[in-house]
């Protein structure tokens, strides 16, 4: 490495047929091996000494192996190479065919990265000659672990959410008919509630009383969370016409306001589900000002528009799809935890 020299050996393919391995070795010349073998032209034609005897070398050298190829496609789509020779222009960056025949062909190449001096590196590693690395991984680590401090929290947190909850006010006499209410609260600024949210649930053939949402366990109705509920009826309420829901605005400050996205309620002896579409405000601050609304069950061509779709998708992709949103939006249903994102 003192002087900037490159030695070139270049072997074609001609003399690699058959062949899945190349051994080589190198060793340094003596002064009378270089009078004879590289000063005196009469000799560049005679092969080198070859022995098994041990060498010194008196200088540092950096070796670098690079392999390429020509190739054509046959009739039956196969990459073959008779014909075709890797030209001794061949180098690290392009490489030159030569071919026998007119057949669209093509070339490949592979360089195998240059070896890590390491001990250069570890000889300048000391943090005076590396400020700027040393505090971008030192900042980079405390970052790291303070977010896993963060997202194990959060996981705990997310773990206290999961679970469907049976109304409390679910009468003993009405465990005949079962009803699941998914209710999904907006991402929105202040989008949760502390108020007391009500419900009637009407069908074609009956409709439930005044029921309240509760959870004597964990806090519902959070920003950007999705609530469970178990909802028992005496009987059946036929196909679903619509929800009417409101709030008593007990919330304190803008914790009594409410962002319902949607409301689905799956019959939980049919299977089949109905959906809400709101994306409305719950708040006599905002928006219009009411609190009480009476959603229609959603036809197919409402839950097609696109308003509805890029809410869906958008808060798909960001509170669980995107990698590192997601850390902070994560759905606590999903599997993939915080951390482990």
């Amino acid at each position: 490495l003192t002087n900037d020299n490159i030695y070139r050996y270049f072997i074609d393919n001609q003399q690699t047929p058959g062949h899945q391995s190349l051994i080589f070795g190198i060793r340094e010349l003596n002064s009378t091996e270089i009078n004879n073998y590289c000063l005196n032209s009469s000799s560049i034609n005679t092969s080198l000494p070859i022995t098994d005897e041990p060498y010194d070398f008196t200088s540092n050298y950096e070796l670098r192996i690079y392999t390429s190829g020509c190739y054509y496609l046959d009739e039956n789509n196969n990459w073959k190479s008779d014909g075709l020779i890797v030209g001794s222009l061949t180098n690290l960056y392009e490489t030159e065919c030569l071919s026998t025949h007119l057949t669209t062909f093509a070339g490949g190449f592979i360089v195998l990265p240059a070896p890590i001096n390491w001990s250069y590196v570890f000889a300048n590693a000391d943090f005076s000659k590396n400020k700027t690395v040393y505090i971008t991984m030192i900042v980079t680590a405390l970052l790291y672990i303070t977010l896993m401090i963060y997202a194990r929290f959060k996981d705990k947190k997310d773990f206290e959410k999961l679970g469907v909850t049976p109304l409390a006010d679910n009468n003993k006499s009405d465990y005949y008919y079962y009803y699941q209410i998914l209710v999904f609260t907006g991402l929105r600024t202040n989008a949760g509630t502390d108020s007391k949210v009500y419900f009637v649930l009407s069908g074609d053939t009956d409709q439930t009383q005044i029921r309240l949402f509760s959870d004597p366990h964990r806090k519902i109705f959070q920003r950007g969370g999705i609530n469970s509920f178990i909802i028992a009826v005496p009987k059946s309420l036929g196909l679903l016409n619509y929800i009417r829901i409101w709030h008593d605005n007990s919330g304190e400050g803008s914790s009594a306001s409410w962002f319902l996205k949607y409301i689905i309620v799956r019959d939980l002896q049919t299977m089949d589900k109905f959906y809400f579409i709101s994306q409305q405000w719950f708040a006599v601050e905002k928006d219009d000002g009411r609190i009480e609304r009476t959603l229609p069950i959603a036809s197919e061509a409402e839950k097609q528009e696109f308003s509805y779709v890029l809410s869906k998708k958008a808060y798909h992709s960001i509170s669980d799809g995107h990698l590192w949103f997601s850390i902070f939006s994560r759905p606590p249903s999903n599997k993939f935890t915080r951390v482990q994102r």
